[in-house]
């Protein structure tokens, strides 16, 4: 990697660390109670907001990804930086408008949350995989690092952020606050920063248009199954991430917010193992043995529910779920359509944004245990497409060769 652009890495980076918060935070029980209340809606419908965040990454990527190949890493970068800070400024001026509107509020900055969430995607993605261009994969492991940094500390900034108002309603809008003008400051710092993309065009290389890559491309049916991996591992970590705390406090425990710490340890552990297993194992054998550690998972904690159960099941689906599982299959796509990575990343996403958006849509409309019994289908179907595209993997290879 050039020394010119580790400055730009680590913002390219921190802007990760700072969706932590923004991806993860209407997921924690406290968060919704607090937001429910204030809205005067049931503490499940707060994860249609979490939806909505799938609803608007789904209106980008298919812009944002031949925005980023064409017109460079930065443009995305500086979009979706801009994005997310309406988004989280958005939702505290939502939880002060109550019940006048608010829960209208936040749907509508939550979707501006994911417009950020796709031109962050398919701009630092291929960005950070254009640095440290010797190990894209582990580049692009480094994004979930910084996510999952972040979320196991969120516990500690939720407590640090809690505020009263003068009605006596307990308030997060410090964090929500802060966070948002955390990433207008990252923001500014990234127009000025080096990108190679950016280098490269200067130089006088010019990039070849999207329409003329897509006439070269041909979507088999094994890569056809490789972006559908985007949607169910996205279920698989979303549903947990989202109403796992709920199903907890429905078997009989009064505060599960620690479930968080043991998912996020897991994420972290993972994608610092998983980084040096992928230099001995190819990635794609991931795709198929983490789901499976996934769907024997959650049936356990199914059959038999407890709180023990419940915290080793948030590890192990941070682990196998989140620890990296996404990144992995967009590397491999990366890899198998190297011309247009930013797009392809965007199919990737696609796929990813419509889970996140019907399935956590459903999930609101459901009991706990349901939202469990439906990770179980999902999940197996990225068992069954893990273990196809493993079947088929080395014909992949030779297409893309």
């Amino acid at each position: 990697m050039n020394k010119k652009y580790i400055p730009s890495a680590l913002v390219l980076y921190l802007n990760y660390f700072l969706h932590g918060v923004g991806c993860s935070v209407l997921g924690q029980a406290v968060i919704k109670e607090s937001l429910a209340a204030s809205w005067g809606v049931e503490v499940m419908a707060i994860t249609a907001i979490s939806a909505a965040l799938g609803l608007g990454r789904l209106i980008a990527l298919p812009f944002a990804g031949p925005l980023s190949d064409k017109l460079g890493r930065r443009i995305s970068v500086i979009i979706g930086g801009a994005s997310y800070a309406v988004y989280l400024i958005g939702l505290a001026l939502a939880f002060n408008a109550g019940a006048n509107g608010g829960y209208q509020i936040a749907y509508v900055c939550a979707i501006v949350g994911g417009i950020a969430n796709s031109f962050l995607d398919t701009g630092i993605y291929p960005a950070v995989a254009e640095v440290i261009y010797k190990a894209p994969g582990i580049a692009t492991m480094g994004i979930k690092f910084f996510i999952s940094i972040s979320q196991m500390m969120l516990p500690f900034f939720l407590g640090v952020a809690v505020t009263t108002t003068a009605a006596g309603m307990t308030s997060y809008n410090p964090l929500f606050i802060v966070c948002g003008v955390a990433y207008i400051v990252l923001l500014v710092l990234m127009i000025f920063f080096p990108l190679p993309d950016t280098d490269k065009n200067a130089g006088g290389a010019k990039k070849e248009g999207l329409i003329e890559s897509l006439k070269h491309t041909h979507f088999s049916i094994e890569s056809i199954s490789m972006i559908l991996i985007g949607f169910t591992c996205t279920g698989t970590f979303q549903l947990w991430l989202n109403c796992a705390q709920n199903y907890a406090k429905s078997i009989g425990w009064e505060d599960p917010s620690i479930m968080q710490t043991y998912y996020s340890t897991g994420t972290i552990l993972a994608l610092i193992v998983t980084a040096f297993l992928t230099r001995k194992i190819k990635d794609v054998r991931f795709i198929l043995v983490y789901p499976v550690i996934c769907l024997v998972t959650i049936i356990a904690v199914l059959v038999a529910p407890s709180q023990m159960m419940c915290t080793a099941g948030s590890f192990l689906i941070g682990w196998a779920g989140a620890g990296g599982l996404l990144q992995i299959a967009t590397s491999v796509c990366n890899m198998i359509f190297p011309k247009i990575k930013g797009t392809v990343t965007a199919l990737v996403m696609i796929a990813s944004s419509l889970c996140n958006y019907t399935i956590l849509t459903a999930a609101s409309k459901m009991t706990p245990s349901a939202v469990m019994v439906m990770n179980i289908v999902l999940t197996g179907i990225g068992v069954l497409l893990g273990l196809f595209v493993n079947l088929r993997y080395e014909k992949m290879v030779a297409a893309a060769e």
